[in-house]
């Protein structure tokens, strides 16, 4: 080969090379046009056995970011500019109408499929995120060898006799908490009686501790006696210790997990992204959301017609549950997690 086109042949090399990873996008060996790779942003207890199953079916290769949902929320801001993911699927809509707000996430696509009761309560009007399953917000979880007379209303987690028992997540690690506290707030009536509730509960010695898995420990261990928790936690730690029993305060947040598609990706992984979220809702993806882990995140309510919650699930007929709306909430998550953190954490 001529000099000259061997220094082409380099270059050309190189500049691929460099455009490996453009928009949530990881180009593959051999066909960087054709078949770029999907970057995940997750914080799903199922999402590697997904990931892996949509790659076994479609082909398309993926990269997973695991991580939890503050981390990953601040990876996408940090990046927004230039973002390096291809969708995000997490716990609370706040965020994702948060992100929409921002103009960060692409709008109009709905997979074609038969929302139920749930799904249909959920769905954003200009289809910028798409629901994937319903889990609740707070369970309350104790030990009923410890606990005989657990408390019946929020109001009960105030008394002094339950000073320094109570244990609860932050808000700025854990997805499912931002919220709870915002649902709280929008029980109380407004944003100045819920913050004046935690601050209550503060003073009543509660206990803030990363995450769900973190918060448990602590109840398991004795440092607390009430934990609130997502409700897939919950009962998961209940199936596995059978003292441990999980009831609902009136009322519980009603906690959609979502996918959102990068509004800046090319369009050429925004049409990979839809194909997974697709896929999540296909009979094969429920089963493997389902499978995938089954003392945890897969303990959700379905949001597709014909799917079943998997039978360690209380019926949500005997909840007092509670909506609130994603777009009032979501664009004040980043200042009330900053007040949690400096004022009750």
């Amino acid at each position: 080969m001529p000099k000259i086109r061997r220094a082409r042949a380099a270059l050309a090399a190189t500049t691929l090379a460099i455009a490996g990873v453009v928009g949530g996008v990881e180009a593959a060996a051999g066909s960087a046009a054709s078949q770029p790779t999907l970057v995940v942003y997750s914080a799903q207890g199922y999402d590697h056995a997904m990931v892996a199953a949509f790659t076994k079916a479609t082909g398309i290769p993926t990269k997973l970011d695991d991580n939890s949902t503050g981390p990953l929320l601040t990876q996408i801001e940090a990046s927004k500019n230039n973002p390096n993911w291809g969708l995000l699927w997490v716990d609370g809509d706040t965020a994702f109408a948060g992100l929409d707000q921002q103009h960060l996430l692409m709008r109009g696509f709905e997979p074609s499929v038969s929302w139920d009761a749930l799904g249909k309560q959920v769905v954003p009007t200009d289809k910028s995120y798409t629901p994937t399953g319903v889990t609740l917000m707070a369970a309350m979880v104790y030990d009923s060898t410890k606990v005989p007379s657990p408390p019946t209303s929020w109001q009960q987690l105030l008394s002094s006799q339950w000073k320094g028992d109570v244990g609860m997540n932050d808000p700025s690690q854990s997805g499912p908490t931002f919220p709870f506290i915002a649902g709280m707030m929008n029980y109380l009536g407004s944003e100045a009686a819920g913050k004046s509730y935690f601050s209550k509960l503060k003073s009543n010695g509660l206990v803030v501790n990363p995450t769900n898995g973190p918060t448990l420990q602590a109840l398991s261990n004795g440092q607390i006696k009430l934990a609130l928790v997502q409700s897939s936690a919950g009962i998961g730690a209940a199936i596995g210790d059978k003292s441990l029993k999980v009831k609902y305060l009136n009322p519980a947040t009603l906690l959609p997990s979502c996918i959102g598609i990068d509004a800046k990706a090319p369009a050429a992984v925004q049409q990979e992204a839809e194909k997974f979220i697709e896929y999540v809702l296909s009979p094969a993806g429920q089963k493997v959301m389902q499978s995938g882990d089954p003392t945890g995140d897969s303990l959700y309510y379905p949001v597709i017609d014909g799917v079943k919650p998997l039978p360690a699930l209380p019926s949500l007929a005997g909840v007092k549950t509670q909506r609130i709306d994603p777009y009032k909430w979501g664009g004040l998550e980043a200042s009330i997690n900053t007040w949690f953190d400096s004022n009750i954490k």
